[in-house]
C-alpha cells in the first residue's frame, strides 16, 4: 500500500472497515487522554504556597539521630528492647544516638547537632514526627514517597502539581528534578508523569557539573543559530499539526511541546543555572559545593516560576547507612546542612519564604535498633524503619515551631497523630491551593488522584 492509501496506519484500517465501528472503541480509549491534555492552572481556593522546593534524603535518614531524640535508648543501651517490629535485616540491642541534641528558638525544639544550622531557623520549621510509610524497602518507599503508590507506576508530586497549577515560566520546565552524581534509586519513575501527559514530567539535570552545557546537555546547537532553528521548529510544528488531525493522541503534544521549550530554554535557562551571575556574598552563604551550587540553583528557579524542584542527596541510596553510620550520616549532613539553612535564610530576605514550601525528608527513617552483620555482631548501623520517622516542612502556610505527632519512647513506631504519606500529600497540595480529592484525572475509565482514596489534610500544623 502507498503512504496516501487509507489503510495505511491502524486507525485508517479501523475508521475504514466494520463500517468504523472499530474507531469507537478507540474514540472511548483516547478520550481519558485527551480530555484533559492540559491543566486548568486554577487552584481550587487560594493557595498559601506558589511553589515548593523537597530536599530528598535518599536512603532512609535516621530520625533517632536527627529530629527524634530518644533517651530512653541511653538507658536501654547494649540490651534488647521491650517490643521490635520486623524490618528487612536482622537487627539486634538498643542503639543509642551517638550524636547529641540541643534545644532551639524560642520553641524548644530538640535537634541532633547533625544540624545545628538548620536548627536556628526552628521557630520557622514544623517538625513530623509520626510519619509512616508501608513497607521497609526502598523501591516500593520511594514510588510512595513520590508517585503515592507503592505498587503501580502513578504521576510523581511534582507532576500532579503542574498538571493542576501550570508553570510559572514558559521558558523553564515547571518540574526540576536535581542529583548528584546520576539518578537515585528507581531512576526517573520518581518523576515520571506515567499517565498524565508528558509535559508534566520532571527535568532532570545531574548538579555534579559546573558548566551550563554539561548542566543541560544540547543546550545550545553548535551547528544552527537560533533563527534557522526557529524555522525548523516551526515547519515541523506544521507537520506535526498535520499529523495530529487525523489522530487523538496527547503524546504527539507532549513531543511538539518538548521541542518548543527546548528551544525556549537557550536563552532563559542557560543564565537560571548560571550561579557566577550570584554575588560572591551570596555564593559563600550557599558554599562552594556541589549542594550549595544545585540549593543556589535551585533558588533561582523558583524565583523565576519554576513550580517544583526536588534536590536529591546523590545518586542511589546515600543515607542508607546500615553500618558505622555515625560517620556517615556525619558526613553526609555536613554536605547539606549548610546550604538547607543559607536558602532558608535567603528566602527569607528576599520576602519568599512566605509563599515557598521547603519540605526535608527521605522515604522512611531507621530502626532504633542495631543492625546485625552475618556473623551476628553489630554494624554500628541501622536497618530501614517504616513505621514511624520524622520529616519537615517550613515556609508557605506553614506553624513555625511545631512538633506534631510522636513515636513510641524508643523511636520505633508511631503511636501519636500518625502521619501517612497519602496525609502528607493532601496536606502539600492544600498549601498549593488544590483540594486533594478534586484534583484528579481520568484514565482507563478510572478517576485517579495523587492521594487515592484516602488522605487528611494535616491542620496541626498550618499556620
Amino acid at each position: 500500500m502507498s503512504s496516501a492509501s487509507p489503510f495505511s496506519t491502524r486507525r485508517g484500517f479501523l475508521r475504514r472497515t466494520g463500517i468504523g465501528l472499530g474507531m469507537l472503541g478507540l474514540a472511548d480509549l483516547m478520550a481519558g487522554h485527551s480530555a484533559q491534555a492540559f491543566a486548568s492552572t486554577t487552584p481550587h481556593f487560594a493557595p498559601k504556597a506558589k511553589r515548593v522546593i523537597h530536599f530528598f534524603l535518599n536512603g532512609g535518614a535516621s530520625h533517632v539521630d536527627t529530629l527524634d531524640p530518644k533517651p530512653m535508648l541511653a538507658k536501654y543501651a547494649g540490651k534488647a528492647l521491650p517490643r521490635t517490629l520486623l524490618t528487612e535485616r536482622k537487627t539486634g540491642n538498643a542503639f543509642p544516638s551517638p550524636f547529641k541534641f540541643q534545644r532551639y528558638g524560642a520553641s524548644g525544639i530538640e535537634v541532633s547537632e547533625l544540624f545545628a544550622k538548620t536548627a536556628a531557623h526552628m521557630d520557622d520549621i514544623a517538625v513530623v514526627r509520626s510519619m509512616v510509610a508501608q513497607v521497609p524497602n526502598h523501591e516500593p518507599s520511594l514510588m510512595l514517597m513520590n508517585c503515592g503508590d507503592s505498587v503501580q507506576a502513578r504521576p510523581s508530586l511534582g507532576s500532579w502539581l503542574l498538571y493542576g497549577l501550570g508553570s510559572g515560566n514558559e521558558n523553564l520546565p515547571g518540574f526540576v528534578s536535581m542529583c548528584p552524581g546520576g539518578s537515585p534509586v528507581k531512576g526517573a519513575e520518581n518523576w515520571q508523569s506515567a499517565f498524565l501527559p508528558g509535559e508534566f514530567q520532571g527535568t532532570y539535570v545531574d548538579s555534579q557539573f559546573t558548566a551550563v552545557d554539561q548542566l543541560l546537555e544540547n543546550i545550545r546547537s553548535p551547528h544552527t543559530p537560533a533563527a534557522a532553528q526557529r524555522r525548523q521548529l516551526d515547519l515541523l510544528r506544521t507537520l506535526n499539526l498535520e499529523h495530529r488531525r487525523e489522530r487523538r493522541d496527547p503524546r504527539l503534544e507532549a513531543r511538539i511541546e518538548s521541542m518548543e521549550l527546548a528551544f525556549r530554554m537557550q536563552t532563559e535557562a542557560a543564565e537560571a543555572f548560571d550561579v557566577s551571575r550570584e554575588p560572591v556574598a551570596m555564593r559563600e552563604l550557599y558554599g562552594e559545593s556541589v549542594h550549595g551550587r544545585q540549593t543556589l540553583i535551585a533558588r533561582r528557579l523558583l524565583e523565576r516560576g519554576v513550580r517544583f524542584v526536588q534536590l536529591w542527596h546523590g545518586a542511589g541510596q546515600p543515607w542508607d547507612h546500615h553500618e558505622q553510620l555515625e560517620t556517615g550520616h556525619r558526613k553526609l549532613a555536613a554536605e547539606i546542612d549548610q546550604p538547607i539553612a543559607a536558602l532558608l535564610t535567603d528566602l527569607k530576605q528576599r520576602g519568599m519564604l512566605e509563599d515557598t514550601l521547603v519540605i526535608c525528608g527521605g522515604e522512611f527513617g531507621r530502626t532504633p535498633t542495631v543492625e546485625m552483620t552475618g556473623a551476628g555482631t553489630s554494624s554500628l548501623g541501622r536497618d530501614h524503619n517504616p513505621y514511624g520517622f520524622s520529616i519537615w516542612m517550613a515556609g508557605g502556610g506553614i506553624k513555625g515551631g511545631t512538633v506534631h505527632g510522636a513515636t513510641d519512647e524508643f523511636g520505633f513506631a508511631a503511636v501519636e497523630n500518625p502521619v501517612s504519606v497519602h496525609d502528607l500529600h493532601a496536606t502539600i497540595l492544600h498549601l498549593m491551593g488544590l483540594n486533594h480529592e478534586r484534583l484528579t484525572y481520568r484514565y482507563s475509565g478510572r478517576d485517579f488522584r495523587l492521594t487515592d482514596v484516602e488522605g487528611t489534610v494535616a491542620q496541626a500544623i498550618l499556620a
